[in-house]
């Protein structure tokens, strides 16, 4: 077992946790959603500063792991925002291009799976939902609140299953 391996892990949301949604988030106001338009937009994200201190923080005593809801066809994207913004390396996990499960469901599905091998220290992520399933699961939580509210992005992570 190699050193790094027992270190217990950190869960990261990207959307609204570390990468700031505002500037995009007008594609979900209309009908329909422009989630093409949404997704091709995430690049251009600003860092959320309390995020980007708390992973920051976090990896110096666990081994980082990015949990999103985007599809996997934002995966390039996606590394390359992390690596621009001088993310802590780590795993990334996404949502199946064809899953449109409420975002409550897939991330738990895969914090289940990582607390197999592993200790899970901490979820932080903002979606309330999320945070309310992985409590009652017994996981640690960060609810991250420092970005601003968006009831068209809450729709689609709990509605669409799209983010």
């Amino acid at each position: 077992m190699t050193d790094s391996s027992r270190r217990p892990l950190a869960v990261f949301d990207l959307d609204n946790t570390l990468a700031d949604t505002a500037h995009r988030q007008h594609h979900l106001e209309s009908r329909p959603r422009d989630w093409a338009a949404f997704f091709a937009a995430a690049p251009a994200d600003p860092p959320l500063a309390e995020g980007l201190a708390l992973v920051r923080e976090t990896a110096r005593e666990c081994e980082v792991v990015y949990l999103t809801g985007r599809p996997e066809r934002c995966r390039r994207d996606t590394l390359e925002w992390l690596a621009n913004h001088g993310l802590p390396d780590g795993r990334v996990h996404m949502r199946g291009n064809a899953d449109r499960r409420p975002a409550r469901f897939t991330k738990l599905e895969i914090l289940r799976r990582l607390a197999r091998d592993r200790e899970v220290r901490v979820l932080v992520d903002d979606d309330e939902l999320v945070c309310d399933d992985a409590e009652r699961a017994g996981f640690t939580v960060v609810r991250a609140r420092w970005a601003a509210e968006s009831a068209a992005l809450r729709q689609a992570q709990e509605g669409e299953g799209r983010t």
